[in-house]
């Protein structure tokens, strides 16, 4: 498996396909090989010409050690993602993510921008507060980690009206509440469920009218931790941003993933296939 040391942790990263290059980072309790297994069955069709490169941040997946908890965050894992370019001798590339990756991908972008060719947010969790309402469960499921260990605490949590109404609501975000609690490290990382819903890409909304580089914003409806207004109300504020819906999770897994793969293929195609054809022409 590949790393790449930094700051005393050896990041797992993953790298899939050819041309130019696209950041896709994870989402909170996530990990590159669950968000890059959406893109695999389209890296030799509509993803074509492009290289997909993506990192298990801190505290997630088979990066480690944990490091410094101070660092666990989305401004810090902004930083890890530039020296992870730097490592690789990327100068620019799209930058995106799912969730918590696409907040990652705006603060990148706001602190970096001569790092960005453009932007893919998918299901966006924050704007520019921190602990925004459909995050903190987050918070609630630590406090029962903390309180009774990762399976005793799944066991209380199930109890709870909170998991019932969102297993009601959405399945699929309620699998998402049961991987946090079955992380074999959850107890070791749950300072991530702690700090980074508290915490926010950015305090000040006005800045992403700065932002002028091609941008992608996918969402779907019946999601409570992902809610449709929030990518609505980043596709009005960055000028030009593209809103494209895509199935829920929750109602057809396959066809999300398939609706997620069309959409970023058109958006890479329709901006960047000139670049490609300039890769292909200098090989």
């Amino acid at each position: 498996m590949p790393y790449f040391e930094h700051d005393g942790l050896q990041f797992h990263y993953r790298s899939e396909g050819e041309g130019v290059p696209v950041v896709w980072q994870h989402g909170l309790g996530s990990d590159v090989d669950q968000t890059f297994a959406i893109l695999e069955p389209g890296l030799e069709h509509e993803l074509a010409g492009f290289q997909f490169v993506g990192f298990d941040a801190r505290g997630h997946g088979k990066t480690r050690p944990l490091g410094d908890p101070k660092k666990i965050g989305i401004a810090a894992t902004a930083d890890d993602l530039r020296d992870f370019l730097d490592d690789r001798k990327i100068d620019r590339a799209v930058i995106g993510g799912i969730s918590m990756g696409a907040a990652i991908s705006l603060n990148f972008a706001l602190r970096y921008p001569e790092r960005v060719l453009g932007l893919i947010f998918s299901r966006p969790a924050w704007l520019d507060r921190p602990l925004p309402e459909n995050l903190r469960i987050f918070t609630h499921i630590a406090q029962y980690i903390l309180k009774y260990g990762s399976a005793k605490g799944l066991e209380e949590f199930r109890r709870t009206p909170e998991f019932e109404s969102l297993a009601r609501e959405s399945p699929d975000c309620a699998q998402v509440v049961v991987n946090h609690f079955e992380f074999p490290r959850a107890e070791e990382c749950v300072v991530r469920l702690e700090r980074i819903p508290h915490d926010a890409p950015s305090h000040d909304r006005s800045e992403w009218k700065a932002l002028s580089v091609p941008t992608l914003v996918l969402a779907n409806r019946q999601d409570p931790i992902h809610p449709w207004d929030f990518a609505e109300t980043l596709a009005e504020v960055i000028t030009g941003a593209e809103l494209r819906e895509v199935t829920p999770k929750s109602v057809d897994v396959d066809r999300h993933a398939e609706d997620v793969r069309r959409h970023v293929g058109t958006f890479l195609s329709n901006n960047f296939a000139l670049k490609v054809r300039d890769r292909q022409a200098s090989a």
